[in-house]
């Protein structure tokens, strides 16, 4: 598995050379094919719900036939968001401290704290 690669991830950077991008760390991973693969699909199913939701919108649907829908769309938003956690943990936060990067664990509390909101 390839590590962890700390590279800017915005073209643009301000005068004192961070990223100015507003949503992100500035870090990147590199993922395996696998781990790409499922979470790409994941991402392309939930777009297909939120279009869907689109549609009924559109169509004049019921209000609770569009929740049940919003409900599904969020709960497959979670599916990801655990999936993509579990990852985080056993690649990025166990190589950081593999290496002595105690940071990654600080990283990762306040990442939990603002997913548990």
């Amino acid at each position: 598995m390839k590590e962890n690669q700390d590279i800017d991830c915005c073209s643009e950077k301000n005068e004192e050379e961070e990223p100015t991008c507003p949503h992100c760390s500035g870090k990147h991973k590199v993922r395996d094919e696998a781990e790409f693969k499922t979470l790409m699909n994941r991402l392309k199913r939930i777009e297909g719900q939120v279009r869907g939701v689109e549609g009924m919108l559109e169509n004049n649907a019921y209000c609770t036939d569009i929740l049940m829908q919003v409900s599904a769309i969020t709960s497959a938003l979670n599916s990801f968001n655990k999936a993509l956690l579990a990852n985080h943990m056993k690649t990025c936060v166990a190589d950081g401290i593999r290496n002595g990067d105690e940071s990654v664990i600080d990283e990762f509390v306040v990442t939990l704290q603002k997913l548990m909101k």
